[in-house]
């Protein structure tokens, strides 16, 4: 059963802030340690406007924080949002799960039943 709830509307935050490449680009330098706006925006040709608007849809998302330290303005990674994905998928990967020991079965059942019939052959 699919429960629809606030918890459902910050499910389509994450997955839309992770739909885009440069986002998920951003969230995976950010987990090698907190960054600063122009160090994340060094790999991509784009403008600082341009930066500034992923993170902004990062940040709103909740999966990160941007800090206020005088000129520099970190930015840090906050994983609550991806562990609520990740427990969200857990129930699709249990169900598929699920079907891949019920074909894993019936697989075995069908060489069991064709190396009975090559033996008595």
């Amino acid at each position: 059963m699919v429960k629809y709830s606030s918890e459902s509307d910050q499910l389509s935050l994450t997955f839309g802030a992770l739909a885009d490449p440069t986002r998920r680009g951003i969230l995976a330098r950010l987990s090698q340690g907190e960054a600063s706006v122009t160090e994340l925006a060094e790999p991509y040709q784009m403008s600082m406007p341009a930066i500034t608007k992923h993170l902004k849809v990062l940040e709103k998302a909740g999966l990160i924080t941007r800090g206020k330290e005088a000129q520099w303005r970190p930015c840090q990674l906050k994983a609550g949002p991806l562990k609520d994905v990740n427990s969200w998928l857990d129930q699709y990967r249990k169900f598929w799960e699920e079907r891949f020991d019920r074909l894993d079965e019936y697989l075995k059942k069908i060489q069991s039943m064709e190396n009975k019939d090559e033996h008595n052959e």
